[in-house]
């Protein structure tokens, strides 16, 4: 099953393109020259790019206005990601509207990370919805000119809607029912969290292959080994292969950071040309947070 495609995403997605995604992080400032940047060197390799919502539960600028901001000033595409867990329903409705008076043709709903996790700890969650519900309103808004309270909207907004699938959950069916659940209640497209081995990408694939919908699969390259410690010890649903691990633990030592990023482009280059080949994924979601000149330089050595 394909939806209505309203965006570029979704045309080629539609169309039987394989595609990339990106990711982008704005963090706490006012400045937006970093995701400007990051976005004009993402644009000629990916077809649209997430910007973040408050990740992790830190406090960030509203992913919006960034959302905006790539689309007027780049050219590029936005997925809006969208967390419940900073807004209750009336706020949803609010930066719904919003997105689609901007233009954004694409949103990522997401519950999001418990506000315990993040920079403000005391924060109190909202979640007054859960991301299947939120779903489930942007569905009524869209498609029958309504809220949850069936309060008319005038001229509705459209989107292609995402969700996000967490590919090495164990166990996977409770995971699975999720994706069906908001998959029935009207999504567009699955991206995935991070996965390290043709093995993780098909092992979740083959599982959800029931599911009519398409899913790109995330991959995250990393920046430092620091940053690949802190994953494995800290992220949940993380599964770096000891091979892998031991391979740019061994590059540091022996040729510092840029043998780093080397070893980087080689392992996930060869990681996305196998996905490609071997799996009926729709595509590759690339988050390289800070560091996305090398997204181009993986793309290219995976020769697709």
């Amino acid at each position: 099953m394909t939806g209505e495609a309203y965006s570029e995403l979704m045309k080629q997605i539609n169309e039987g393109k394989f595609v990339f995604t990106g990711e982008l992080e704005p963090v706490k400032t006012t400045k937006l020259d970093d995701v400007i940047e990051g976005a004009k060197t993402l644009k000629d390799h990916v077809v649209a790019i997430n910007i973040t919502d408050n990740p992790t539960a830190f406090g960030y600028m509203n992913a919006l206005v960034p959302s905006y901001m790539i689309q007027k000033e780049v050219g590029v595409e936005a997925v809006y990601q969208m967390t419940t867990r900073d807004r209750n329903r009336l706020a949803l409705i609010s930066d719904v509207l919003a997105a689609g008076a901007l233009g954004i043709k694409n949103i990522l709903a997401l519950t999001g990370d418990h506000t315990t996790v993040g920079d403000t700890p005391q924060a109190k969650p909202v979640f007054d919805l859960d991301s299947a519900t939120f779903v489930y309103m942007l569905r009524k808004m869209m498609d029958e000119g309504v809220d949850l309270n069936n309060n008319e909207i005038e001229n509705p907004p459209k989107f292609n809607i995402g969700i996000a699938a967490a590919p090495n959950a164990n166990p996977l069916e409770p995971e699975l029912l999720k994706i069906e659940r908001k998959v029935r209640l009207g999504v567009d497209f699955v991206q995935t969290q991070c996965v390290y081995s043709v093995e993780q990408a098909k092992n979740f694939l083959d599982a959800a292959s029931y599911i009519d919908v398409p899913i790109l699969v995330g991959i995250a390259p990393f920046k430092s080994i620091s940053m690949m410690k802190w994953m494995v010890k800290y992220v949940p649903g993380i599964k770096v292969p000891e091979e892998i691990q031991e391979t740019l633990h061994k590059a540091k030592k022996t040729g510092g950071k840029e043998a780093v990023y080397e070893v980087n482009i080689e392992i996930f280059g060869e990681l996305l040309r196998e996905i490609r080949k071997t799996t009926n994924a729709a595509g590759i979601h690339t988050m390289a947070i800070g560091f996305e000149w090398i997204v181009p330089k993986i793309i290219e050595r995976a020769r697709l």
